[in-house]
């Protein structure tokens, strides 16, 4: 069952160096503060896998705590390109960046099989482009009933899920809603789940189109009001587009990079 968790201390717990960590979210609950703590703690060695790392994951990188990205997009959404996993990239700093690209649709049929504790999931895909010969994750089948060859995907496995959603019940069921990713698939095939939400309360409340993760499926629950910010939380809070233009500028300089990380990141506390 889920226990009720500070930040910190869900953190300290559930993420280690070395892991296989997840920080999923679509356009929305992105989980920044997890990803802020991630690096507060010093963790390191991690291969972060996210279908389209944007600026929690710039961060990430630019802060010295991934070895690896397995993605299917990167960049910085409306605006251009993520500069400080570009500097990893093409100049290893502040440390080489091993990557494993993909399309959208390999990346979520590679959790559905996680979640469905399958070795690996097929899809019509890969066709027209190079990623399949870049990657040891892609191979082709061919299907037993039709003779027709399909594209082979290794299923992903998490060592540790982090999604934030609105708001949880008190006994750890999570509940969240509005433009939806792969956070459940995400979730579901990890070892380990941590979610940071806007709010706990008494009980859910039925909401449209509201998915719901039962308390047996996470680790932890961290109240992080705003913890998806400067992305957003559909009914709690608005995108903060500022500060996804103003990034850019600051994510070009290592020097202005390390200053604000230092200055909003590391210096804060998350309780």
């Amino acid at each position: 069952m889920a226990e009720i968790r500070t930040l910190r201390g869900a953190v300290a717990d559930l993420v280690h160096d070395g892991d296989t960590v997840a920080l999923e979210g679509f356009t929305h609950l992105i989980p920044f503060a997890a990803g802020h703590e991630i690096i507060r703690q010093g963790t390191t060695d991690l291969t972060l896998v996210r279908m389209t790392p944007d600026v929690v994951y710039d961060q990430l990188i630019g802060a010295g705590c991934a070895r690896k990205l397995v993605f299917s997009w990167g960049g910085n959404p409306g605006v251009g390109s993520l500069h400080r996993f570009r500097d990893a990239v093409e100049n290893a700093w502040p440390r080489p960046l091993e990557l494993d690209e993909h399309s959208h649709a390999g990346m979520a049929n590679r959790y559905v099989a996680g979640a469905s504790r399958l070795p690996f999931a097929i899809l019509r895909g890969y066709r027209g482009s190079d990623l399949a010969t870049r990657t040891d994750t892609v191979s082709t089948v061919v299907c037993p009933f039709t003779g027709e060859e399909l594209a082979a995907v290794a299923a992903l496995r998490p060592d540790v899920t982090v999604i934030h959603a609105q708001r949880a019940d008190r006994l750890g069921n999570v509940q969240f809603w509005g433009l939806l990713g792969v956070q459940k698939e995400a979730a579901l095939a990890a070892d380990r789940v941590l979610v940071t939400v806007e709010e706990i309360v008494d009980e859910l409340a039925p909401t449209p189109g509201a998915v719901v993760l039962p308390s047996w499926v996470v680790d932890a629950v961290v109240p992080v009001p705003g913890g998806s910010r400067p992305s957003y939380a559909a009914g709690y809070s608005v995108r903060d587009n500022g500060f996804y233009q103003a990034w850019d500028a600051v994510s070009r300089d290592r020097a202005a990079f390390t200053a604000w990380l230092d200055t909003h990141v590391r210096k804060e506390s998350a309780g």
